[in-house]
């Protein structure tokens, strides 16, 4: 019986790429923001990967301490993107989680700064042509057109391309498989319709 192995967020990717919102288009990542903060990008169907995981959580991100003087919440980076933007981060902050923050709340608009400073990363280096977005934090979906909206400005016209700019409704988008991805994803896996051999990877 073939076994594969690999990150949750590889699984979730996977699933995303076979049976959800990023069906069949490649290249392809997929973040998510909760607990943690973590991306796969696959490439020709298969996760990207090197001789250390891909940690996209562990990006640095412009921090404004005037507006935002939290430290971070990274033990190993402190005011990486997950130390200011995963859930453990809005803990640290408030001393609540964040499902407990109203969607009004104005630390929401940080939160859409820090994303969208993550993405026009990953937009000017890999060149995606989706980006799926889960976790808990991003099943708050008004978030969504707020972060399509600051990667557009953060771009600042330098990306012209009417794929990103115009359709960018279904650029930045959500997984359509919910909660499931991950697990549609192993299972897509062990039916043999993923690819989990890392692509450029190492064995």
């Amino acid at each position: 019986m073939p076994i594969a192995f690999h990150a949750d967020v590889s699984g979730s990717a996977i699933g995303e790429y076979i049976w959800g919102a990023s069906r069949g288009i490649d290249p392809s990542p997929y973040l998510t923001v909760g607990t943690g903060i973590g991306g796969a990008y696959l490439l020709n169907g298969a996760p990207l990967s090197g001789p250390a995981a891909v940690e996209m959580g562990h990006i640095r991100i412009p921090h404004d301490r005037l507006k935002d003087p939290f430290e971070g919440s990274c033990p190993y980076h402190r005011d990486c993107f997950e130390g200011l933007a995963a859930g453990p981060a809005i803990t640290a902050r408030f001393g609540k989680r964040g499902e407990d923050l109203t969607d009004e709340d104005p630390f929401w608009l940080l939160e859409v700064e820090y994303i969208a400073s993550a993405l026009t990363n990953l937009i000017l280096t890999l060149s995606p042509r989706i980006i799926v977005l889960g976790g808990g934090i991003m099943q708050r979906l008004f978030l969504f057109p707020l972060i399509r909206s600051r990667v557009t400005e953060l771009l600042n016209g330098y990306i012209r391309e009417d794929a990103i700019l115009s359709g960018m409704g279904e650029y930045i988008v959500p997984p359509a498989l919910g909660r499931y991805s991950g697990v549609l994803g192993a299972i897509a896996m062990a039916m043999g319709l993923g690819n989990p051999q890392p692509a450029l990877g190492y064995s």
